[in-house]
């Protein structure tokens, strides 16, 4: 009973408190300890999810694997804006993993793609926010499998989510503390990268999906992941 509620806290509710303290408490200052203090959160609560040390360690190869993908997909891709297959690998890790390995996979791939984007106050919003896109999916994953419309009316969802969320940093970036004003306008400013990233998702999630999800599928079944 206790594991389950620490798995609704720690994503819904630990997390995202840590997140939005440090953006209004530490703004730019000590982001590196909000970085470190997610990813720990995160290993916690996918070993959480698993009853058998075995399984635990053949799904983080996989977890690993898939990371590796969402960050080398993220570097090819660096010279068009928004149109990246990151978020596209989370939900696919999310529903045939599970859930849980949707979530560490997207917030390892946030922390470690920037090593080389660039890391800032910025990243444990993005850990956030691709974390809870690979959560939810897992969540989703049984109609997200069977159907092709709903899986890109998801990947519409979560490129949005992913702008609203972020734009909630450039609010922050701007001004002392949240406006809904300067927050409205940020919205209507990000529209052309919205739209990439709903682009981007759809895309990669049409081409990607089948190949990526029969390989994890034999994984799983010989595995026993």
């Amino acid at each position: 009973m206790l594991k389950k509620i620490f798995k609704i806290l720690i994503p819904f509710i630990f997390i995202p408190g840590l997140v939005a303290a440090g953006a209004l408490l530490l703004g730019d200052r000590s982001y590196s300890f909000v970085i470190i203090a997610v990813a720990v959160m995160a290993l916690l609560f996918f070993a959480m999810s698993f009853e058998r040390k075995q399984a635990r360690a053949r799904t983080m190869v996989i977890v690993a694997v898939m990371t590796t993908l969402s960050v080398l997909g993220r570097l090819v891709f660096a010279w068009i804006p928004a149109f990246k297959p990151i978020t596209a690998i989370v939900i696919i890790t999310a529903i045939y993993m599970g859930g849980e390995s949707g979530f560490l996979v997207g917030v390892m791939s946030a922390a470690v793609s920037n090593l080389f984007f660039g890391q800032g106050p910025w990243t444990p919003l993005q850990m956030l926010s691709w974390g809870l896109i690979g959560l939810i999916a897992g969540y989703l994953a049984q109609p997200l499998r069977r159907s092709r419309v709903l899986l890109v009316i998801y990947g519409v969802f979560a490129g949005v989510l992913f702008s609203f969320v972020m734009d909630v940093w450039t609010v922050l970036w701007f001004s002392e503390g949240f406006s809904w004003q300067l927050y409205l306008a940020s919205l209507a400013a990000a529209v052309p990268y919205t739209i990439g990233y709903v682009l981007g998702n759809v895309v990669f999630l049409l081409v990607l999906t089948r190949p990526i999800g029969e390989k994890l599928e034999r994984i799983k079944l010989k595995y026993r992941c």
